[in-house]
């Protein structure tokens, strides 16, 4: 214990603690972190330089402006100048320069704060007649006034204040560009353009381990080499075998591309230098390629270390491929140099470059060929395992309660990213802690679920009641229709509470993760989004536009089961949906097959959505009613269960207080007397 009395005696101080004692900033007993707080003063030489070029930059401004200050001088037009000559209202010396006249006029209505003196803008070089008209016209006016000719000079042509003005302006630019940048090594005023601007984790920063990153186990596995060869480089030397250089990490966002990346660093113990490929780019020419060459030459002073370059796309995108072709596109230069300096690795060098990217297909096959980026790791979307594990993390750094189910959550948070759970936990402890519980409960994870997926719910909106009849047999088609159909997703819950643009919604709880979808399943999915439509047009006898997401979904899944699953008897096994590379075009290309074609497909788009919608009418006229008693339970709870509909289904009475019920039992608490309270 005396060690650690000793090292607290020895911290220190923060830069805000004030000390008793001021030590100049070049005192070596000083530390370094607070002989950088204060900025280098310039020598004395360079701020008389400044000084001086400041005054003299001041006296050619008052030169330029005394004279218009003292003597102020207001711009009339050749046709007014001809006007005063013509009414002989001119008076005193009428200077005639070669680039413009000066004089005064005298009895002239002039508006207050106007000067008697002009000028005009005339060069009369260019008129020969000029002096022998001016002359004509004053004589026959009977003007006195005197003309004048005075000789051209430097400072009556602008001559000197240009040059003067020049000569203050390139002092300027010498000193603060070329003088500063040729002594400093480009670390100056627009030198720091070229220095790379990452951001570096050092070792005792690197605190993310493997075990704090869940639902991408197979990735973990395949980047495990990578930190054994940044802890141990002679167990791969000994052999003459070769790391690879670079890592390219592909998957959709917030699944945990940057996050792998540092728990590499974390799990090897080495310094972590990371940068976006938009920081590569800038308005200057050159500037991303410089930056490439600092940020490469600092990660090898520091090897063993690991550059993490995210979001790759944004300059290694296929060249020649733009608008702007050629070497002289900034992103191509800045590609070139990040290829060059990755050829540049050696195999003492310690230094793993890890990308990160979310569009692989739009990157330079340069980038990707072996030697550089020569290994692709997937990071795809969390498995049910993979967000169960995910959501224990998150729920560790909260105050659960015990009836918390995580998995039942994992179930209904299919094609959920990382970055969604993460999402998803923190508003549950957000709804939990503004409705004043002491745990977060699963209710809170439920309505937070739903508020990431389909938006916050609007209760305080005001709906007309024939609406809120049309939304209850809308979604009671949908329920029924999900619980009857085998081949769907089990019913999770139906509510008429508008959610983000919805009136309302029908959820599903899929029991496993869908990697392919079979032509049943595809077929149901249809039949549910056409049930609330169906239902509509059945007892209400009328349809809306609250179809038209449904209408969508189901022509999206009709479409690409017959242009692309080959599930279309018409079509048969053919892709004929437009490729990746063609869609960033829109409808510039052609489709690869003919008008005929199109036909085909239109017609077998049609009759399996006409099948669908018969075989769903059918379905509902059949258990009509059934449908009116869930929309009339929707009326009176607004939300229900998927236990709830199948007691519905099967006859059954649910027993718990409807929404008008628990209002008027908070009415009387509200109102309650302050008597009643008093006696209390």
């Amino acid at each position: 214990m005396p060690e650690e009395n000793n090292n607290q005696n020895t911290k220190p101080p923060l830069p805000s603690e004030k000390s008793d004692e001021t030590k100049p900033s070049g005192d070596p007993q000083l530390p370094q972190q607070l002989r950088n707080l204060r900025p280098p003063m310039p020598p004395k030489g360079q701020r008389g330089f400044m000084g001086a070029m400041l005054i003299i930059m001041l006296l050619l401004f008052g030169m330029m402006f005394y004279n218009d200050m003292v003597n102020p001088k207001r711009k009339i037009s050749m046709t007014q100048f001809w006007t005063y000559v013509d009414n002989n209202q001119l008076t005193g010396e009428l200077k005639v320069h070669p680039d413009s006249i000066e004089g005064r006029v005298a009895n002239v209505p002039l508006a207050k704060d106007q000067p008697a003196a002009f000028y005009v803008d005339y060069r009369y070089e260019t008129d020969q007649n000029f002096s022998e008209q001016l002359m004509v016209r004053l004589r026959k006016a009977g003007s006195k006034v005197e003309v004048v000719y005075p000789p051209a000079s430097w400072w009556s042509t602008g001559m000197l204040q240009n040059l003067i003005f020049t000569v203050v302006l390139f002092g300027l630019l010498w000193f603060f560009l070329f003088r500063k940048i040729g002594t400093a090594g480009g670390a100056g005023f627009l030198g720091n353009f070229g220095r790379s601007r990452h951001r570096m984790m050092t070792k005792e920063q690197s605190k993310i381990k493997f075990s704090d990153v869940a639902g991408i186990d197979d990735a973990k596995d395949e980047v495990a080499e990578i930190v054994e060869f940044l802890k141990n480089p002679g167990r791969f030397s000994r052999l003459g075998g070769r790391v690879p250089r670079g890592v390219l990490l592909i998957g959709p966002p917030g699944c945990g591309k940057t996050m792998l990346a540092k728990a590499i660093a974390g799990e090897a113990d080495v310094p972590f230098f990371s940068i976006s490929g938009s920081d590569f780019v800038e308005m200057f020419v050159g500037v991303g390629a410089s930056r490439v060459r600092d940020l490469f030459k600092q990660a090898k002073d520091s090897s063993p270390c690991i550059i993490f370059l995210d979001e790759i796309d944004a300059v290694g995108r296929k060249r020649g491929t733009g608008f702007v072709g050629g070497g002289h596109d900034e992103r191509e230069q800045t590609l070139n140099a990040i290829l060059v300096e990755m050829d540049g690795f050696e195999s003492s060098d310690q230094v793993i470059v890890i990308a990160a990217t979310n569009r692989a297909d739009v990157l330079d096959d340069a980038l990707t060929r072996p030697g550089r980026f020569d290994r692709q790791i997937h990071v795809p979307l969390p498995d049910l395992k993979g967000r169960y594990d995910i959501l224990k993390i998150y729920a560790e750094r909260i105050k659960t309660s015990p009836d918390v189910d995580l998995n039942r959550i994992a179930r209904g948070t299919s094609m959920f990213s990382g970055a969604d759970l993460a999402a998803l936990v923190n508003e549950a402890a957000i709804a939990a802690a503004m409705a004043n519980k002491d745990l977060v409960d699963q209710q809170d994870f439920e309505e937070a679920r739903d508020k990431v997926r389909w938006g916050r719910s609007r209760r305080s909106q005001a709906v007309d009641e024939s609406e809120r009849k049309l939304t209850a047999y809308h979604e009671s088609g949908h329920a029924l229709v999900q619980y009857l159909l085998p081949n769907a997703d089990p019913l999770h819950k139906v509510s008429i509470i508008p959610r983000g643009s919805a009136g309302g919604a029908t959820f599903a709880l899929p029991e496993k993760d869908r990697h392919y979808y079979s032509k049943n399943y595809c077929e149901a999915h249809i039949r549910v989004a056409m049930a609330g439509r169906v239902a509509e047009e059945i007892f209400c006898g009328d349809i809306s536009s609250g179809a038209a997401s449904d209408i969508m979904q189901a022509t999206a899944i009709a479409r690409s089961m017959v242009t692309e699953w080959g599930m279309s008897d018409e079509i048969g096994f053919v892709r004929l949906a437009p490729r990746e590379d063609q869609q960033a075009f829109g409808d510039a290309l052609k489709n690869d097959y003919s008008e005929k074609t199109g036909e085909v497909i239109d017609h077998s788009v049609k009759k399996i959505l006409d099948y669908a919608l018969a075989d769903t009418r059918k379905l509902i006229q059949e258990n009509r009613q059934h449908v009116e008693k869930i929309a009339e339970a929707l009326l009176k709870y607004e939300t229900l269960s998927g236990e709830e509909v199948a007691k519905i289904v099967k006859g059954e009475s649910i027993d718990r207080p409807s929404v008008e019920e628990l209002i008027d039992a908070e009415l009387p608490s509200s109102t309650e007397s302050p008597s009643a309270a008093k006696a209390e």
